[in-house]
């Protein structure tokens, strides 16, 4: 197909030469014709010749003819009366006669050239006035050079051009081999049909597997994008060709993408989602990354780390009810009911105190049962967690359970940080100002340093030691990931009480109804 096309390219230069080259070669010679005649019309005293003289084979006129004929290379040099009659002609049978063509245009004034045939045949004509020295037309001069010629000389310069096609056509050869070949090595001498065939199964293959797999080239732009990966990163289509930086924006995500941060299995945040992503560099310069939704395992960590919790909690609580029990059936047995019935008031009072001073003050359900919760695993630890009398929130949030997401990292990190310290305290204060939602927990715990209040929102970065589901870090990360995906800020600083101080703002977190029930103070 190669060949084909270089040799159809080089018959159509040839031809595109060959076309403009006969015109050419056609003006030139009608040009050269008429230069001729006008020479000859202009020679000193041949009018009068015209006119003194008779049309016979030895006038004058016909031996000045017939030596520019000669002198000039002409086919013909002839010269004619006003009547067309010839006054001279190649061949003297021809004088005395009127020509074969019309003579009308050059008596007229005019000039001609032209390519016609005569009676010597085909020939290049110029043909001109003949004037006397008054101006006045006499006669005409008609010169003609013969066509073949004219054909000789295009003929000659054929195969020349053939020889140049020939030679481009043996380099355009040469090249299509050697491309061929190399073609060939790439595509491992595969035919088009099985690459098209391959490039079907992989188009297949990468959109049906349920892993996210992300192509870059050396320039960092986006190659491939499956449609798995389309989902994880919250992308369409479009990202195809543009750079990873654009695309994605700063963050981890990408920076573990583009290989700025090296490893495997390295755990990043991409909205909701808790990704693990691999890469692996390709000859090209570029790479190849996968990213596995690691969200429901990691929820599943929590939860399982949360339920053990609470099995704690659970028997510790077992033991104390234990206690409380021996303790009421002891003042049964010594007939002190009166103290019984002021034990099990206490008793129960306090965890009554506790749910009705939260939900009091808070009347969002899921945030309420949390805190209740959170107050009794706290006591449990021996954390005293409190809710700040500045809290009012109603129960119009827009969304309660990424709120209930963000306080529960912040309270577990701030109940580990606590448990151990003496007068170990949680604070905890939910506020709503206009639309605005407000979140601060501070804890008594050693504080964060200075130098690490950015660093602990890091994906990955961690001071406790690892869960037995995977690994730690991601919390304070998925608190700052759903703050800024409502528009909102996270930051920490130092506690009053010298712990750590965690303050959320979120813009837009309340509803119409949510702002009237909070200005209200009803839910």
């Amino acid at each position: 197909m190669q060949l084909a096309i270089a040799a159809g390219v080089a018959v159509l230069a040839t031809g595109l030469f060959l076309a403009p080259l006969s015109a050419q070669l056609d003006d030139q010679a009608m040009r050269r014709a008429l230069a001729i005649a006008q020479t000859t019309a202009a020679q000193p005293g041949l009018a009068e010749r015209v006119l003194g003289s008779r049309p016979t084979p030895g006038n004058p006129v016909q031996a000045e003819a017939e030596r520019i004929r000669v002198a000039t290379g002409a086919e013909y040099v002839v010269i004619v009366d006003r009547r067309g009659v010839r006054w001279s002609h190649p061949n003297i049978h021809e004088i005395g006669r009127v020509v074969s063509t019309d003579p009308s245009e050059p008596l007229a004034g005019r000039e001609v050239m032209e390519i016609d045939s005569g009676t010597l045949g085909r020939s290049a004509r110029g043909k001109v006035p003949l004037r006397d020295a008054s101006d006045g037309i006499v006669g005409a001069v008609s010169v003609g050079i013969e066509y073949n010629s004219v054909r000789d000389r295009l003929l000659a310069a054929i195969p020349g051009l053939f020889a140049y096609a020939g030679g481009a056509l043996a380099v355009g050869a040469i090249a299509a081999y050697l491309i061929s070949r190399r073609i060939q090595r790439q595509t491992h001498d595969l035919a088009f049909s099985d690459i098209t065939a391959l490039l079907t199964e992989r188009e297949a293959m990468l959109h049906s597997i349920r892993e996210g797999v992300v192509a870059l080239d050396a320039g960092g732009r986006v190659r491939l994008m499956n449609d798995e990966a389309q989902r994880l990163l919250g992308l369409g289509p479009e990202a195809t060709g543009r750079p990873l930086d654009e695309v994605l924006g700063a963050g981890r995500t990408t920076d573990v993408l583009a290989g700025r941060i090296a490893g495997k299995d390295l755990l990043t945040v991409r909205g909701r989602r808790v990704l693990v992503t691999n890469r692996m560099p390709t000859d090209d310069g570029g790479a190849v990354a996968t990213l596995r939704d690691r969200t429901e395992l990691e929820q599943l960590g929590r939860e399982l780390d949360s339920t053990r919790g609470l099995i704690d909690a659970l028997r510790a609580q077992d033991h104390e009810h234990a206690n409380r029990m021996h303790t009421l059936l002891g003042l049964l047995e010594l007939g002190m009911h009166k103290e019984a019935v002021e034990f099990v008031t206490e008793v129960v009072g306090v965890h009554r105190a506790t749910a009705e001073e939260v939900t009091e003050k808070v009347h969002d359900p899921l945030l309420a049962a949390l805190l209740v919760g959170k107050a009794t695993v706290a006591a449990e630890r021996a954390v005293s967690l409190t809710v700040a009398e500045a809290t009012r929130l109603p129960d119009r949030l827009v969304d309660p359970r990424g709120l209930v997401t963000i306080v529960g990292n912040l309270v577990d990190n701030a109940l580990d940080a606590s448990a151990g310290s003496a007068d170990a305290r949680v604070e905890v204060e939910l506020r709503a100002e206009g639309r605005t939602a407000v979140l601060r927990v501070s804890d008594t715990g050693p504080g964060i340093p200075e130098d690490q209040r950015e660093l602990i929102f890091t994906e990955g970065w961690s001071t406790k030691e690892v869960p037995a589901h995977g690994k730690r870090g991601l919390g304070l990360a998925m608190v700052r990931r759903l703050a800024e995906r409502q528009g909102g800020s996270v930051r920490v600083s130092a506690g009053v009480d010298g712990g750590a101080e965690f303050s959320v703002v979120l813009p837009e977190a309340l509803t119409d109804a949510g702002l009237a029930a909070a200005a209200g103070g009803a839910p």
